[in-house]
C-alpha cells in the first residue's frame, strides 16, 4: 500500500511531463516512504528517466506536482533540490574522469578523515582506489563511487537510474546491499529505476510499472514478482493503467496519426516520423535524443 502524509518523502501527484508538447509521462501518481525502496519499472522509452529528471528539476512538468518531504518543488532549482535532500545518480553516473576517487569526495565537501572514512564505508573496495582517477576505474567501481558520493550527502531521497547498466550480475550483487542499507539504516527513501525487473524487486518494498508513459501496474514487490503474466504484458504494452484493450489501442493509433500532440514520445518516434514530419534535421535529431 502506498504511504501517505508525513510518512512520504516523495509524492508525485498527477505528474505529466512532455517534450515539444508531446506527453512522455502522463498523470503519474506515486509515493516513496522514509526507509522504503520503490522500484520504477518499464521497458525502454516508458518514461522512467524522464520521471527522475522531472523530480530533479532538470525538466519542467507540464502539469501535476512534485513534493519532497511535504514541500512543493514547483519553481525550485535543481541545486536547491539537492540542498533539500535529493540525490540523483544518473545512468551515466555523473563522475569526473580526470579526478581521483578521493578528490570526488572532497569535491562534495568531505574534508575530515572521519567523513572520508564514512564515505568509504559504503564500499570498502574504494579505499585502495582512493588515489586512482575515475576514468581508470572499471564500470562497477565507477558505479560504487557514484552511489557512495550520493549516500555521503545523507539524502532524504536517493534516485538511481539504471544502476545495473553495463555491469555484470556479480558486481550488481555488491551494490544492492548498500542501497538497502541506506534505506533500512538511515531512513533514506530510494526510487530505483531499472529495466531488469527481478533485480529491482529483489531489494524493493514496492514497485510501479510504466508502459508508454502511463502507470500500468503497482503493488508490493512480492505481488509483482509472482505475477509474471502481468509483468510480461506490461513490458509488451498489452495492458496498462489506462486499461487499453486491443480495440482502444487501435483507436489510440488512429488518434496518434491525426493528433500527434496527444501521444507520448514513443508514438512520436514510431508514428509521426514515418508519416513525414516536416522540420529540420536538427529538430528531429533533438527530439530523438530525448526518446
Amino acid at each position: 500500500m502506498a504511504v501517505t502524509g508525513s510518512d512520504s518523502v516523495l509524492e508525485l501527484d498527477q505528474l505529466t511531463v512532455a517534450y515539444f508538447r508531446a506527453p512522455v509521462v502522463r498523470d503519474l501518481t506515486l509515493t516513496v516512504g522514509r526507509g522504503e525502496v520503490v522500484a520504477l519499472l518499464g521497458a525502454n522509452g516508458a518514461g522512467k528517466t524522464t520521471t527522475l529528471r522531472a523530480i530533479s528539476g532538470l525538466l519542467k512538468p507540464a502539469s501535476g506536482a512534485v513534493r519532497l518531504d511535504g514541500a512543493d518543488l514547483a519553481g525550485v532549482s535543481p541545486t536547491a533540490r539537492t540542498r533539500l535532500g535529493l540525490a540523483h545518480v544518473p545512468h551515466d553516473r555523473g563522475i569526473f574522469f580526470g579526478l581521483t576517487v578521493a578528490e570526488h569526495f572532497r569535491l562534495d565537501g568531505l574534508n575530515s578523515q572521519a567523513e572520508m572514512d564514512a564515505a568509504f564505508d559504503h564500499f570498502p573496495a574504494l579505499r585502495e582506489l582512493r588515489g586512482r582517477k575515475a576514468g581508470l576505474l572499471s564500470g562497477g567501481e565507477q558505479q560504487m563511487l557514484a552511489i557512495a558520493r550520493a549516500l555521503s550527502r545523507k539524502p532524504k531521497l536517493l534516485m538511481l537510474d539504471e544502476m545495473s547498466l553495463g555491469l555484470a550480475p556479480v558486481i550488481v550483487d555488491r551494490l544492492l546491499p548498500a542501497v538497502r542499507a541506506a534505506a533500512t539504516g538511515h531512513g533514506t527513501g530510494v526510487l530505483l529505476v531499472e529495466q531488469h525487473v527481478h533485480l529491482a524487486l529483489k531489494i524493493a518494498d514496492r514497485g510501479y510499472i510504466l508502459s508508454h508513459g502511463e502507470l500500468a501496474a503497482s503493488g508490493s514487490a512480492g505481488e509483482l514478482s509472482k505475477d509474471s503474466a502481468l509483468l510480461a504484458a506490461s513490458y509488451l504494452g498489452e495492458t496498462g493503467g489506462s486499461g487499453l484493450s486491443s480495440g482502444r489501442a487501435r483507436r489510440r493509433g488512429q488518434i496518434c496519426r491525426s493528433r500527434p500532440s496527444q501521444c507520448g514520445a514513443r508514438s512520436v518516434r514510431l508514428r509521426i516520423f514515418p508519416l513525414g514530419l516536416r522540420g529540420s534535421a536538427s529538430t528531429m535529431s533533438t527530439v530523438l535524443g530525448h526518446l
